[in-house]
């Protein structure tokens, strides 16, 4: 399979992108979660690639992996203007029209703005592990997280993917998430304007949400929805149960 690393311009800033198969007009694109990039998709993009015979596109958010650093603090409205204003740009960029976008964590959450402003290329949505309000438990994960990026190697960990840009990625995501201002955070108002078929994805174990992001997103959405919580399972089902989760998504998309 070929597979090709770039960059693009969208909202002023370049940022990171990989193509695996040959780049086309109509792609999986893949979002990723808050403290990740493309190199973080580990080996699921190309194996979702091969088993939906479609090109797999994915890019990393400004201030992540190798794309252009950002200023901090973030705006509690970061989400909301990469789903309303970057994400459209980075499909332009990269001649995507039609796109099944498949967001992880933060990155669901960006998919639900996206396709809840009304976008016509998107043709359907896998949302895993995505948030639509702020719980109690998510603070208490993050929180947790934050004393682990200051006293174990966590840091190193990620330094190794997002290079300069660690702490930017790291406080850009924990730190607005626990600030006041974030409590209120909500999506819910977009769900109402998603038409195209939806799969929502939540592992059993997560520790950053509960099953109410799950039931407000499926009692949420006007088109047709399906829901899946996969056993023995965390936040992150790419990386616990990737073969579970590329079959889920198969079976959806077939």
């Amino acid at each position: 399979m070929t597979e090709a690393a770039g960059y693009l311009i969208a909202d002023g800033v370049r940022l990171e992108t990989r193509w695996w198969g040959e780049p086309a007009p109509e792609a999986v694109v893949l979002l990723h979660e808050g403290l990740g990039c493309v190199a973080m998709w580990r080996d699921f993009p190309e194996r979702l690639a091969d088993r939906l015979a479609r090109p797999v596109f994915a890019y990393s958010r400004a201030g992540y992996g190798r794309s252009d650093p950002v200023a901090l603090p973030r705006p509690v409205t970061y989400m909301h203007h990469e789903g309303d204003v970057v994400l459209p740009e980075v499909l332009d960029a990269a001649g995507i029209e039609r796109a099944t976008l498949i967001g992880h964590s933060d990155g669901g959450s960006i998919a639900i703005v996206q396709a809840g402003s009304g976008d016509p290329r998107i043709d359907r949505l896998v949302l895993i592990a995505a948030h639509v309000f702020n719980e109690p438990v998510s603070r208490e994960t993050i929180a947790e997280v934050g004393r682990r990026y200051e006293k174990t190697d966590l840091r190193a960990r990620l330094a190794k993917r997002h290079g300069a840009n660690v702490d930017v990625v790291f406080h850009g995501w924990h730190d607005v998430w626990l600030s006041e201002g974030f409590r209120e955070w909500n999506l819910e108002p977009y769900l109402p304007s998603i038409r195209v078929p939806t799969l929502v994805i939540q592992g059993e174990d997560d520790d950053f949400g509960t099953r109410a992001q799950v039931e407000a997103i499926v009692g949420g959405v006007a088109g047709p929805v399906e829901s899946v919580l996969i056993p023995d399972c965390g936040h992150a089902p790419h990386r616990d149960r990737p073969d579970v989760l590329l079959e889920t998504i198969a079976g959806f998309l077939a």
